[in-house]
C-alpha cells in the first residue's frame, strides 16, 4: 500500500531520489485539468492548483506556463510560501496572464448600423469595468468631443463642491447623476476623472466633486472631455457601459463581427501581488517571473472621482510587490493595463526588473517606493532595485500624469539603459519632497537611458528627468533626452524642481526641448558638466529662482541653438557657478558677439565673473541637422576638457 507522503510525491511528479520535497516542477497550460499530474504531458489548468502544490516543496520549486491566455480567477496571490518560486514561460511559448474575461452573446442592434450589444449579469452585482480590449487593442471609451476638447469659460470655483463654468451648449443636464459618466480634464501638470453632479444650463455651470480648488486649478480655459454618454458613442471603435442595466454598447469597426473576434473587459485592477507577513516582519524571497505576459488590468475608480496632485499618484500597479526582497522580472511583457504596470512598494528590496516590455498603460511604468514613507526602518524600506534594458511606451493613456519610472521615497536605484518614449508626462521622475527636508532618496543613478517624446503636447511642466529635494549621491548621466513638448509651459530636459540638492547631471545629449534643455527652479549646489544642450526652442537653459545659497555649478557643457534666447527666467544674484563652456547660436555665425546672456552682452556678463574661460563658437557637430551631436575632431569643445559622449550603449542593450 502506497503511504500517503509517497502518494503526494507521486502526484506532484516528483523523482523518488534524494530529498524530493527539495524540488518541484509544474506545469499549466489554459486546456489542462487540475487534477492532472502537472506534468508537460497532463498539465494543470490554473495557477491557483500549481501554487497549492509547489507550496509543499522546499526551496526549489518551477510552474512552466504554456502558450496562451491564462484567466486569472481572481488576483494571484503570493506569500511567504511561495519564497523560491520561479514562474516561466515554456520553451517557445508566449504565455498571458490575463486579469480580463472574454465578452461574448453579441447581438446587432437593428436600428444602428454597426451597433453591438451584450449584456453582463455580473455588472449590477458590482463588477464596473472602464477599459474593453479587441484582439488586444484598447478601444475608445466613448467620448464627447471625438476630437481636441471642451474648454472652461471661467476659473473652477474655489469652494466645495467645485463650480464648473462650461460654455454654452457643451454639458447636458441628462449627464448629470449618471453614475458612468466621467469629466476628464487636463490642467497643468495633473489631470480630473469625476463624474457631474448636476448641469444648469441657463447658467452654464456645472457642478463636480472636490474640496477647496488648489493654487494649481488656476486655468480659466482649461481642456476637458466626457466620456461613457449614450451621446458619445458616434464612431467606430468607440464603446460604453450601462451598469444599472450590465449592457455594453460596441460601435465595432467596420468589417468586425464582436462574436468572432475576442473582445476582452478586465475584472480586476491588481493582477499579481507578492507580499510578506508584515505582522511577523518576514519577507517573501526571491520569486522570479520569466518570459510572461501580464495583461488585461482594470484601474480602481472611486464614486467621487479622481483628483491627483501629480504624477497619477491615486493609481496603483497591475504588479504590486510588498515586504518582497531578491525578486525579479525578467523577459516579461505588461501591455493592456488600467493603472501603472509595477509597483514595488513598502519593504520590496533589490528586485531587478530585466529586458522588459511595458506597453500600453491606462499609467506609467514603475513606480518604486511610497509618497509618504520618509522614515523607514530596514523592514519597510524600499530601496537598491534595479530597472534596465527594458521598453516603456505608450504610457499614460488613461492618466495623462503618469510617470515612465518614478522612485518616490527611495534610494541607491539604477535606472539604466531603458527606452522611455510616448508618454504624456516625465519619463523619469526622483525624488517626492517640496524642500530642503532630509529624506530616503538618495543614490539613486539613472544612466544610459534613451527618453523621448514626452509630453507630446498633453500636459504642462514636466522633464526628462525630473528632481525633487535633496538627493545626496544620485547622478544623472549618459542619457540621451530629446523631444520634450509641454502644452504650455515646462517641457524641460533635465529639470531640477524644488529643493533639488546634490546632484550630478553629467554627459547628457539633450535637445528638441520646448521650453529649455536645463532648468533650475530652484536647489542648492547640483552640479551640470559636460553636457550637451542643443536646439531646444524656447531657452537653453533656466534658473527659476534666486537664493542665497549656491544654485549649481555649470561647467565644461556645449551649448547650441538656432531659436529663442540662450538663458530664461531669473540669473539676478550670481549665486551660481558658471565657465569653460562653449555657446553657439546659430543665427549669430557671423556675428558671435551678439549672443546676449540674460539681456547683458558677453562682456558684461563676464564682468560679473562668468564664464570667463568660457567661448563662443561652432561645436562642431557631425550632423546637426540629423542631430548626430558627436563632436568632429578639432572642435573647440574639446579643448576646454569636453568629454566626447557616447551614446553607442544608450537604451536596451542587445543580448
Amino acid at each position: 500500500m502506497v503511504s500517503a507522503r509517497l502518494a503526494l510525491l507521486l502526484a506532484l511528479g516528483f523523482s523518488c531520489g534524494p530529498n524530493p520535497l527539495l524540488h518541484a516542477e509544474i506545469h499549466v497550460a489554459p486546456g489542462g485539468d487540475d487534477a492532472g499530474a502537472g506534468s508537460a504531458q497532463s498539465p494543470v489548468r490554473t495557477m491557483t492548483e500549481a501554487l497549492r502544490r509547489t507550496r509543499v516543496a522546499g526551496a526549489e520549486k518551477r510552474i512552466v506556463l504554456a502558450g496562451g491566455r491564462h484567466e486569472l480567477p481572481a488576483t494571484l496571490e503570493l506569500g511567504v510560501a511561495d519564497s523560491g518560486l520561479l514562474v516561466e514561460a515554456a520553451p517557445g511559448a508566449r504565455p498571458t496572464l490575463s486579469g480580463g474575461v472574454r465578452l461574448t452573446g453579441w447581438e446587432k442592434d437593428p436600428a444602428v448600423a454597426g451597433l453591438w450589444k451584450t449584456r453582463v449579469p455580473e455588472v449590477p452585482g458590482g463588477w464596473v469595468f472602464h477599459q474593453l480590449f479587441l484582439d488586444g487593442r484598447r478601444l475608445t471609451r466613448a467620448r464627447i468631443p471625438n476630437e481636441g476638447f471642451f474648454r472652461l469659460r471661467a476659473p473652477l470655483g474655489a469652494a466645495s463642491p467645485i463650480t464648473l463654468p462650461f460654455r454654452p451648449g457643451d454639458l447636458k443636464s441628462a449627464w448629470a447623476g449618471n453614475r458612468d459618466a466621467r469629466l476628464v480634464m487636463l490642467m497643468k501638470w495633473t489631470d480630473l476623472h469625476v463624474p457631474i453632479q448636476s448641469v444648469d444650463e441657463a447658467k452654464n455651470e456645472a457642478v463636480i466633486p472636490g474640496g477647496p480648488k488648489p493654487e494649481w486649478m488656476t486655468e480659466g480655459d482649461a481642456r476637458y472631455w466626457v466620456e461613457n454618454v449614450p451621446e458619445a458613442l458616434d464612431r467606430e471603435g468607440e464603446w460604453t457601459l450601462d451598469s444599472r442595466a450590465g449592457v455594453v454598447s460596441l460601435l465595432a469597426p467596420r468589417g468586425v463581427d464582436p462574436n468572432q473576434a475576442t473582445v476582452v473587459a478586465p475584472r480586476w485592477v491588481t493582477l499579481l501581488r507578492v507580499k510578506g507577513d508584515e505582522g511577523a516582519r518576514r519577507p517573501v524571497e526571491k520569486v522570479v517571473f520569466r518570459g510572461v505576459t501580464l495583461a488585461e488590468s482594470d484601474y480602481e475608480m472611486p464614486a467621487e472621482g479622481i483628483i491627483s496632485p501629480q504624477a497619477a499618484v491615486p493609481v496603483r500597479g497591475a504588479v504590486r510587490v510588498e515586504f518582497a526582497t531578491d525578486g525579479a522580472f525578467e523577459q516579461c511583457t505588461f501591455e493592456n493595463l488600467g493603472g501603472y504596470a509595477v509597483d514595488l512598494g513598502r519593504g520590496a528590496r533589490r528586485w531587478k526588473i530585466s529586458e522588459c516590455s511595458i506597453r500600453e498603460a491606462g499609467g506609467g511604468g514603475v513606480r518604486v517606493g511610497e509618497p509618504g514613507d520618509r522614515d523607514p526602518d530596514a523592514f519597510t524600506a524600499c530601496d537598491a532595485h534595479q530597472i534596465t534594458d527594458s521598453r516603456l511606451v505608450g504610457l499614460g493613456r488613461i492618466f495623462a500624469p503618469a510617470v515612465g519610472v518614478i522612485l518616490f521615497q527611495t534610494g541607491h536605484n539604477r535606472i539604466a539603459h531603458n527606452e522611455i518614449a510616448d508618454l504624456y508626462y516625465t519619463a523619469v521622475s526622483v525624488g517626492w519632497n517640496w524642500g530642503y527636508q532630509d529624506t530616503p532618496c538618495r543614490g539613486n543613478v539613472i544612466e544610459f537611458n534613451h527618453m523621448h517624446h514626452i509630453g507630446q503636447g498633453r500636459l504642462s511642466d514636466m522633464g526628462g528627468v525630473y528632481t525633487l529635494g535633496p538627493q545626496p549621491g544620485t547622478v544623472v548621466r549618459n542619457n540621451l533626452i530629446h523631444d520634450v513638448v509641454s502644452y504650455d509651459y515646462g517641457g524641460w530636459g533635465l529639470y531640477t524642481d524644488e529643493g533639488s540638492t546634490g546632484i550630478l547631471l553629467e554627459s547628457n545629449v539633450v535637445y528638441g526641448c520646448k521650453s529649455s534643455g536645463f532648468h533650475q527652479h530652484y536647489g542648492r549646489e547640483n552640479v551640470v558638466r559636460n553636457n550637451v544642450f542643443a536646439f531646444n526652442t524656447e531657452h537653453q537653459l533656466m534658473r527659476t529662482r534666486d537664493e542665497e545659497h549656491l544654485s549649481f555649478y555649470f561647467t565644461n557643457n556645449v551649448v547650441c541653438f538656432d531659436s529663442g534666447q540662450l538663458l530664461g527666467s531669473s540669473w539676478k544674484n550670481d549665486r551660481f557657478v558658471i565657465d569653460r563652456n562653449l555657446y553657439f547660436d546659430t543665427r549669430l555665425k557671423d556675428d558671435p558677439a551678439g549672443l546676449k546672456f540674460s539681456g547683458a552682452t558677453w562682456e558684461a556678463w563676464r564682468a560679473r565673473g562668468h564664464d570667463t574661460h568660457s567661448v563662443i563658437a561652432d561645436p562642431m557637430f557631425r550632423d546637426a541637422a540629423k542631430r548626430d551631436l558627436r563632436l568632429r575632431d578639432g572642435s573647440p569643445a574639446l579643448a576646454l576638457g569636453f568629454r566626447p559622449i557616447q551614446l553607442d550603449d544608450v537604451g536596451p542593450r542587445k543580448k
